[in-house]
């Protein structure tokens, strides 16, 4: 059993990404693992990706673009207010308005640009530039 489903995932994926590979398959299937890919997928980072289900927690094929640079988890997830999106993004992107921050916030998942323009705070879960 893995101890974080999400790093074993993004870790995958940036892998197969590096290698130049077209498509990965990604297990368990979670749905914060199904959320962030989705979140991706809107940001070009990765193409469409497909769940198949089975007694092992399901799997998902996902087909890469060649568009991630780098991404990976957060640990540990630190807590974010709304006026210090600024100096994670210093700490975990390569430039201003240069990749995504993933967050966990109230209302659900979503990018810290989108959580700006709420005015929400969270919790840091993931990058991808």
């Amino acid at each position: 059993m893995q101890n974080d489903p999400l790093a074993a995932c993004l870790a995958k994926l940036f892998n197969a990404e590096r290698v130049g590979k077209r498509e990965v398959v990604l297990r368990p299937a979670s749905r914060m693992v199904k959320t962030i890919l989705g979140i991706m997928n809107d940001h070009q980072y990765v193409g469409s990706f497909e769940e198949t289900a089975d007694d092992k927690g399901g799997s998902l094929r996902i087909s890469l673009l060649g568009n991630i640079n780098k991404c990976g988890v957060i640990k540990p997830r630190f807590a974010v207010k709304n006026k210090e999106y600024e100096k994670w993004e210093k700490r975990y992107l390569p430039a201003k308005g240069f990749g995504i921050l993933i967050i966990s916030t109230p209302p659900g998942i979503m990018t810290h640009h989108q959580a700006k323009e709420k005015k929400l705070g969270g919790r840091l879960v993931a990058y991808c530039y």
